[in-house]
């Protein structure tokens, strides 16, 4: 089969910075999925992953990126109880493992759901990876109750983004929380709109903005942007006994003690946790896959595909790459195979 990935960590426009090439069919076993990919989507940190992992020593093979995918099942390990072949089903996949990238993939059934039944293969693409990190801030690290939340306040910092997209709808439905988003562009702002924002505040001065809608502080901070780019202002919202979590590391130190007087407390969210470390409740993953797709189906989600690029080759996934690169990409991007 043909796959594409990249041994030096090269800018974009570098012939060699992704390539194709042919590998053997990976052979499904144990609790293992073989899947016949269909779309996927490209995320930042495929980008960041290119750009950084094979700077000093390249990679001794061609490393293949891709997380959130879509696709057929076409065989199954001997130990595999919840897919048969033919099945359609979505996925954010194991870093540790050949990524999406490729025709075809082995994943884990348990970090795999059910494909929903009415969505394209590239509007499914574009939910997994941002669906799984939004239900698990909300549920998991910020230990919210679906359905509680009335006179409390969520901030989401990056609300337009693909993660920031889920974690207003996932709010928005399942909780009574309100929802705050931060966007600084007409476009963005009205697509946090579209996605169920009660309130739109910029980042670029956001105590301000907050406090100016009427919030001192807020129960909840999800910051899905430059963690210590905000830390001062989300130190100063978070509510006594709040909870902050973010997602993007930072070399900058930041001072944690702010967060002492409050009682207040520090989560941090990264969706392959579960897999990289074959944690006790991987499959939990499963079960959260499973449970967007019935939202979907029933009309609560929606995805938050913006566009599509189309074609299995390293020229289109360059551009998909270039197009993350810009920073200003909201919604989602896809490659639909």
């Amino acid at each position: 089969m043909k796959a594409i990935g990249f041994t030096h960590s090269l800018g974009i426009d570098e012939t060699q910075s992704l390539f194709e090439f042919d590998v053997p069919d990976p052979v499904a076993n144990g609790r293992d999925l073989l899947v016949d990919v269909k779309a996927v989507s490209v995320n930042p940190a495929d980008a960041k992953r290119r750009i950084r992992t094979a700077v000093d020593t390249p990679h001794e093979a061609p490393l293949v990126l891709g997380y959130d995918a879509v696709g057929v099942v076409a065989a199954v390990g001997s130990d595999v109880t919840n897919f048969a072949v033919g099945d359609e089903v979505w996925y954010a996949g194991d870093p540790t493992r050949s990524g999406s990238n490729a025709q075809r993939q082995l994943v884990d059934e348990r970090v795999v759901g059910r494909k929903p039944k009415n969505l394209s293969w590239a509007e499914a693409a574009a939910m997994p990876l941002t669906g799984l990190t939004s239900f698990e801030m909300l549920f998991d690290r910020f230990c919210i109750t679906e359905g509680s939340g009335k006179g409390k306040s969520l901030l989401v910092i990056g609300g337009a983004g693909g993660v920031g997209s889920l974690t207003i709808q996932l709010a928005r439905k399942l909780t009574d929380l309100t929802v705050i988003a931060t966007a600084s562009r007409p476009e963005t702002a009205e697509w946090c709109r579209e996605m169920g924002a009660h309130e739109i505040v910029d980042h670029r001065d956001l105590i301000a903005e907050v406090q100016g809608k009427g919030f001192d502080t807020v129960e909840y901070i999800a910051n899905y942007a430059d963690t210590s780019q905000h830390w001062d202002a989300m130190a100063t919202l978070v509510a006594p006994q709040g909870k902050l979590g973010c997602i993007v590391e930072t070399d900058d130190l930041i001072d944690v003690t702010r967060l002492q007087g409050k009682s207040a407390s520090l989560h941090w969210e990264l969706m392959f946790t579960r897999a990289m470390f074959g944690t006790d409740d991987i499959a939990r993953q499963h079960d959260i896959l499973n449970r967007l797709a019935d939202l979907v189906e029933s009309g609560d989600v929606v995805s938050t595909l913006r566009q599509t690029l189309n074609g299995f080759s390293a020229d289109v996934l360059k551009d998909g790459h270039r197009i993350i690169e810009t920073g200003k990409v909201f919604g989602k991007l896809v490659i639909e195979y």
